[in-house]
This record gives C-alpha cells, sequence and structure tokens, in this order.
C-alpha cells in the first residue's frame, strides 16, 4: 500500500531533495509551498513521477495555522492517505546581534517555530483520525545545538525546535507517533554561507572568503553539507527501521560540532 508524504518547503533546495529520496522509499508526496513557488515545483513534480510515484503541488503559508490544517487535509483527500510530515520549511536571518530588529525576529519565529508547531499539530491531527502510527520530521539546525555569532536569531529559533520535537515526541507516544529532527551543517549549495561571510567579515576583519575557508577546514569529514546528505536521514526518520526512535535531533554535519 503506497504510503503518503507532505514536504514543507519543497519546490527548491533541501526540501526538493528530500522530496525525491522519499519518492524512492515508495511515498506519494505533497510539495506544500508558498504559491509562487508552484512553477519549480514542476521540476520536483517530475522527479517523483519518474521515480513511479504520485505527487501534487499544495500551495501553503506556513505561518497561517489554518492554512497548514487545510493543506494536510487537502494532501491526504487528493492521495489517499496521510503518513509522513516533513516540516522543511525554513529561513536563515544573518545579522549582528546589536543590529537585530523585531520584524527579524518576527519573520524568523513565524517560519521557523510557528511553522514547526503548526505542522505537528495539523499531521498529528490527521494521523489519530485516520488511526496512522505516523511520523513527523522537522527542521532544526546544528545552530540550534551550538550558538554561532550572527546567527542568534537562527540559532535561537533552531534550538526552539529540538525543545518542541522532544515535547511532541513525548506528547503523542501514545499515540504511535513518532517525532524526530535532523540538523544540517552548513549546507555548501546554498547563498547562505555568502552572507555569514560577509557578517563575519565585518565582524572580525577577515577577507571575504576567509570565514567559510576556516569553518570548512574545522569539518573532520572535509566538506559541508549536500542536500542529499540531509535527505538521506530523512529517508531514515521516516522509514521502518527507526520505528523504536522519537524525540531525536541528528546532526547531518561532517563531524563539525564535536
Amino acid at each position: 500500500m503506497t504510503k503518503v508524504a507532505m514536504v514543507t518547503g519543497s519546490a527548491q533546495g533541501i526540501g526538493a531533495e528530500v522530496s525525491r529520496h522519499l519518492a524512492k522509499d515508495g511515498y506519494d508526496i505533497a510539495l506544500a509551498d508558498l504559491p509562487a513557488q508552484a512553477e519549480k515545483a514542476k521540476t520536483v513534480i517530475a522527479g517523483v513521477e519518474a521515480a513511479g510515484q504520485k505527487a501534487i503541488f499544495v500551495p501553503v503559508d506556513v505561518t497561517d495555522q489554518q492554512a497548514v490544517a487545510d493543506a494536510v487535509n487537502e494532501a491526504a483527500d487528493k492521495l489517499g492517505g496521510f503518513d509522513v510530515m516533513v516540516n522543511n520549511a525554513g529561513v536563515a536571518k544573518v545579522d549582528k546581534l546589536e543590529d537585530i530588529k523585531p520584524a527579524d525576529l518576527e519573520f524568523s519565529y513565524k517560519i521557523n517555530v510557528f511553522g514547526v508547531i503548526y505542522g505537528i499539530q495539523a499531521a498529528a491531527k490527521k494521523f489519530k483520525e485516520l488511526g496512522v502510527a505516523g511520523r513527523i520530521i522537522n527542521a532544526s539546525s546544528i545552530a540550534g545545538m551550538r550558538a554561532f555569532p550572527v546567527w542568534a536569531t537562527y540559532s535561537s529559533t533552531k534550538a526552539a525546535v529540538i525543545s518542541i520535537t522532544q515535547a511532541a515526541a513525548l506528547e503523542f507516544a501514545a499515540d504511535h507517533i513518532n517525532v524526530n529532527a535532523y540538523a544540517p551543517g552548513v549546507v555548501g549549495t546554498t547563498g547562505m554561507w555568502d552572507d555569514i561571510d560577509k557578517k563575519m567579515s565585518e565582524i572580525n576583519g577577515k577577507p571575504l572568503g576567509q570565514n567559510k575557508k576556516d569553518y570548512v577546514g574545522t569539518i573532520p569529514l572535509g566538506r559541508t553539507v549536500e542536500p542529499n546528505d540531509i535527505a538521506n536521514m530523512v529517508s531514515f526518520l521516516a522509514g521502518p527501521t527507526s520505528e523504536f526512535i522519537t524525540g531525536q535531533t541528528y546532526a547531518v554535519d561532517g563531524g563539525g560540532i564535536l
């Protein structure tokens, strides 16, 4: 019997790779992203279909609690079930602590924290309704495990996700709903490091590019993270071999925070 997974923020980047991996694992996929991302999602849908699975695009703003609930209902209705929720959508605001503005906090917390809570709520409700032993997988970060300079806002949101994941795991264990999280290191294929490097350069005076080079040099496995690395972890957490794991957050960073 085909299972169904929803991945938020799935029109590109990590979410797109997670969607393709889960399709190879036999899941039909609901690609949940902002309405403006519908065109980009077509490429991901084609990849899911190439793996022999169904895929639909579900427009949603994860900062809207009712919209998230509606998206989960739509996914379950159109794909015929609901088994896995990947709360992947997130943003990274890079700023020196003294420069953080209220709008920066609201923007980051609404997506990275509120969005995860809304996703957990909607998924758990649907799992209970369907009588499914579901999986909820949340996006944290190594920045939530160890704070980094110029990442105060981002680090705090991702630390919150770790705590929320633990609380949800305890609350939903009796319903056979597992809740875990993945914590990527710096992903080399995104522009996030360029922003970090620029801000760090302003603080420590190192030339552009040097802070990134220095950080990569501290990673025992010698490189930054690729979306494939994260998708492999999500596949594991969604799969049968992780059925006795809940409340955990796994760093996917090549040993960078050891």
